[in-house]
């Protein structure tokens, strides 16, 4: 994140501040967000941290909107708790206005999720609204021996640029994220079965003519469908 002197930088969970001190070096302004109480009195003691604002806070019910409409340009990063990876990123790309760029270390089972294709066992609603957010890249993978204490899984470090302008323009883009999110709510499902169980006002027959009109069998998931379908779908239900 570098080269973008004052741009301002969610760190999530930032520890004992390693990286903290690095973006300060590298002329950021930096707002990290610690759940931990005595790493926070840590951040807070550090002269060369004085700069950071140390907000101690769960990044879940963090405000993280009004942060963001202060700050209008910004990125986000942190080592990201493997157990809340997957709705730290929703919050994130989801967020307006969204993050630039996103740099964060990751479960590399996540990773293989964020540029997984339609048909393949990692493709799921995440893949899906980050195809539409931002280009996802991986800068490295890590070994648990690079850590103490030593993880059970491989690490990944991703980077997400968001894109200026989006592949799709759907009519409504709200009703396009709710209906990638309902469509693998109930991953075994026919995603016309699935979007009736999440919203009753949304039935099979509905569904199926909508699919219909985008080419698609009634019978078919969630996982069948690419972002352009999701588009296309979106706008026929709406």
């Amino acid at each position: 994140m570098a080269g973008e002197r004052g741009l301002p930088v969610l760190e999530i969970g930032p520890g004992t501040g390693m990286l903290t001190a690095a973006l300060l070096e590298a002329e950021a302004t930096v707002t990290a967000v610690e759940i931990d109480r005595g790493l926070v009195s840590i951040l807070r003691e550090r002269e060369d941290l004085s700069a950071a604002e140390i907000v101690e806070s769960d990044i879940l019910t963090y405000d993280l909107r009004a942060f963001a409409g202060r700050a209008q340009h910004w990125a986000a990063c942190g080592n990201l708790p493997y157990y809340i990876t997957t709705p730290i990123l929703f919050a994130l790309l989801e967020c307006e206005p969204q993050p630039a760029r996103i740099v964060a270390m990751i479960q590399r089972e996540v990773a293989d999720r964020l540029t997984a294709g339609p048909g393949s066992a990692a493709y799921g609603a995440l893949s899906v609204v980050v195809a539409y957010r931002a280009r996802a890249s991986r800068l490295m993978t890590l070994r648990p021996t690079a850590f103490y204490p030593r993880p059970q899984v491989d690490s990944t470090v991703v980077v997400l640029e968001r894109y200026t302008e989006p592949p799709v323009c759907p009519r409504d883009p709200g009703a396009m994220l709710r209906l990638i999110r309902a469509a693998f709510a109930y991953r075994r499902k026919t995603l016309a079965n699935a979007l009736e169980l999440g919203d009753p006002s949304t039935p099979r027959a509905r569904t199926a003519a909508a699919l219909a009109a985008i080419g698609k069998p009634p019978e078919a998931r969630g996982e069948s469908l690419s972002l352009d379908d999701f588009s296309r779908l979106a706008d026929n239900l709406t």
